[in-house]
């Protein structure tokens, strides 16, 4: 499995991969799940995958070469739009060339893909590119996307970014969401590849490869776990069964309502009966001295 997230911003773009495949307990294996289409001065792309290893690295062999009934390909298209969509043919016809093979050893067909960047003469743009090769485009209300493990980092992103948040901001945000997959599913892991794209460059303007030695992400995975854990413990406890003037942290007040619902047991069976506590110590005294 795997976990990558790219997000939009108003100053340009953020995107991050982890490179673990797990193909069973005893094949896990490093493969890079970022790809960079550069032609400096005029576009900067990246893609990011997860899914099926054979059938991502096909859908990026054959992208590097596909054009459209119009002549396009990924290094001439005039808008990311239309580079989207033919990353959405090549995968259309990775599709129609190994789903039916696959199937037959009992392979889904799975790809997923974030695909974005910027052309000269457009704006910073991101896709997210599913198996059937259609696809939907980040927009303000939506900055980001995520494949693969992606419950684990979402909550953090969903808090903290948004268009205006600065690039800096955004790849810290970015990180942390990735140890918190990190740490919660051993099916991703490092290294990881994180890019920084500055809008208007139409280059690549910042990238770094990430190891268990980078002090930066060692910083990260340390002080945030640390700063969890202070806020924490700063939270009140809940209040039970309190009255008027508890306070702010009242769980359950004296007057509420609140039942379970409760399951009947079966006819014919009761509570045992209660131990008297001079049963129980000698119990206990029986048991000390058995020790």
């Amino acid at each position: 499995m795997t976990y990558c997230v790219g997000m939009r911003l108003d100053a340009g773009l953020v995107f991050l991969s982890d490179s673990r495949t797990n193909a069973g307990v005893d094949q896990v294996g490093t493969f890079r799940k970022m790809s960079v289409f550069e032609l400096p001065g005029d576009r900067m792309m990246v893609m990011m995958t997860a899914g099926n290893l054979s059938i991502s690295q096909s859908i990026r062999q054959l992208v590097t070469e596909l054009q459209s009934e119009e002549g396009h390909s990924i290094w001439n298209a005039p808008t990311m739009y239309e580079a989207a969509r033919i990353l959405g043919q090549a995968v259309r016809q990775v599709h129609d060339r190994d789903a039916k093979a696959l199937s037959e050893f009992g392979i889904e067909f799975n790809v997923n893909i974030i695909f974005g960047g910027q052309i000269k003469g457009e704006r910073c743009r991101l896709f997210q590119i599913y198996s059937a090769g259609n696809f939907i485009e980040s927009h303000d209300e939506n900055t980001y996307f995520q494949i693969g493990e992606a419950k684990y980092g979402k909550p953090i992103i969903d808090r903290v970014v948004t268009p205006s948040t600065t690039l800096d901001d955004a790849a810290k945000c970015a990180l942390i969401s990735m140890d918190s997959t990190l740490r919660s599913n051993v099916s991703v892991g490092l290294p990881l590849d994180l890019l920084v794209y500055e809008a208007g460059k139409l280059a690549v303007t910042r990238f770094v490869t990430i190891d268990e030695r980078n002090q930066y992400f060692q910083m990260i995975r340390s002080t945030w776990g640390q700063q969890l854990k202070r806020v924490f413990e700063d939270l009140d406890a809940p209040a039970w069964n309190a009255g008027p003037g508890a306070g702010a942290n009242v769980l359950h007040s004296a007057n509420a309502n609140s039942k379970p619902v409760r399951v009947a047991p079966p006819a014919g069976v009761t509570a045992p009966a209660a131990v008297s506590p001079a049963l129980q110590t000698l119990v206990q005294q029986f048991h000390d001295g058995q020790q």
